[in-house]
């Protein structure tokens, strides 16, 4: 009815014309009413049905449409956000939070910012540990929050001391502190279900829905594990010959993990490790443990693809001059990724899907410090070395 002309009324008759008239008005204006989604409640109401866009300098690169999920447009900046709140109200739903109660969690940064901007909607109080190396742009984003905050020295998860194990103890402190009847909860984003879970339920299916089921290749990093543990169970289940990537920094024993089933060489024990083999600028994403977010989604995942950070840094600078995307370090290693991917497989005319996980504001001061003095004419192949 929208679509009929003036004409094609007029043509019905006066009387009929003016009805019809009339109620073509009324349909267009409901259309202008509905085409934006209604106002939420919170920040809250914000997190997810994030928008992907298609990377128009590496579809042109490969041959093939490359498409990034925008994760970097939830209300906190990332991805982490959907996993904040999920646990928030799994938490919530068990009796285990109430309002004015503390919300701990140990995390290189983007967790916790998330964790911070729920908490402080949904009237909760929250204190991140983190590696004191973090860089300096999401401690600034701690200090706008409010949140409390612990910096500990970089250190293997067998250490008390790291940052996930202090983040636990402290928990377990305030808790047991018979002067207050605060109550300490650790999100636990690691090993706490919920983390998958709301990848599965909610990234998977947007993507799906977005490329209306045209998923050929999945290209996404590991830190915790949930968003590449969700996100491949449900389009394998979904699409059964989509392959899956996990793109993997350096220093991180995830694709050692993929490609031959082992974390570490021979010589090497699980949990012994510093948080990297070698020095690394990206935050976020690679590990050398194994954690039951990736555990739940390990089987799912085809093949692992290894990046080094300057690889990274000048994918990051040549996304920006060619497609105006300001990114973080991990959505450089996925894009990284792609390339190598294509280039070892001749790939083309295929659907790949990678996730844009922050926007380079949070690594100003440490992974951008390189990646700005990349040259603006930087290739493809100089990328890839």
């Amino acid at each position: 009815m929208a679509n009929i002309t003036w004409r094609e009324i007029t043509a019905c008759g006066a009387s009929v014309a003016a009805v019809l008239y009339a109620i073509k008005l009324l349909m267009d204006r409901n259309h202008e009413l509905t085409s934006l989604p209604p106002p939420v409640v919170g920040v809250e109401g914000l997190v997810g049905n994030t928008p992907m866009m298609l990377v128009k300098s590496l579809s042109e690169a490969t041959g093939n449409n490359v498409y990034a999920k925008l994760e970097y447009m939830n209300p906190g900046g990332s991805a982490k956000d959907r996993v904040a709140l999920a646990i928030i109200r799994d938490k919530e739903s068990k009796g285990e939070l109430s309002p004015g109660d503390c919300i701990f969690e140990g995390t290189s940064g983007s967790t916790g910012i998330s964790i911070g901007t729920m908490a402080n909607s949904l009237g909760y109080k929250a204190e991140i540990h983190l590696p004191d190396d973090t860089s300096p742009d999401k401690l600034a984003l701690f200090g706008t929050l409010g949140v409390g905050l612990k910096k500990v020295k970089p250190a293997s998860i067998v250490d008390p001391d790291q940052y996930v194990n202090s983040a636990k103890t402290a928990t377990k402190r305030l808790t047991e502190d018979p002067n207050t009847e605060q109550r300490g909860v650790f999100a636990d984003q690691f090993e706490n279900d919920a983390n998958w879970r709301i990848h599965y339920n909610s990234t998977g299916p947007e993507i799906y829905k977005q490329l209306k089921g045209k998923v050929d290749y999945f290209v996404t990093g590991c830190g915790t594990g949930g968003t590449i543990a969700g996100v491949c169970r449900y389009l394998k289940e979904k699409i059964p010959d989509v392959i899956t990537v996990l793109a993997d920094p350096q220093g991180s024993g995830f694709y050692n993990r993929i490609k031959y089933g082992v974390m570490y060489t021979n010589e090497e024990k699980e949990g012994t490790r510093r948080r990297h083999q070698v020095d690394t600028l990206v935050e976020g994403i690679g590990l050398n443990r194994i954690t039951h977010n990736f555990h739940t989604g390990e089987s799912y995942i085809d093949d692992s693809i290894k990046v080094t950070d300057e690889q990274a840094i000048k994918m990051a600078k040549y996304l920006s001059v060619h497609d105006g995307l300001f990114i973080g370090s991990s959505t450089a290693i996925n894009a990284v990724a792609v390339l190598k991917l294509c280039k070892s497989t001749g790939i083309k005319g295929k659907n790949i899907v990678i996730i844009s996980c922050d926007s380079g504001t949070r690594h100003l001061s440490k992974f951008w410090k390189y990646a700005i003095e990349v040259p603006n004419n930087t290739t493809i192949d100089d990328i890839l070395g």
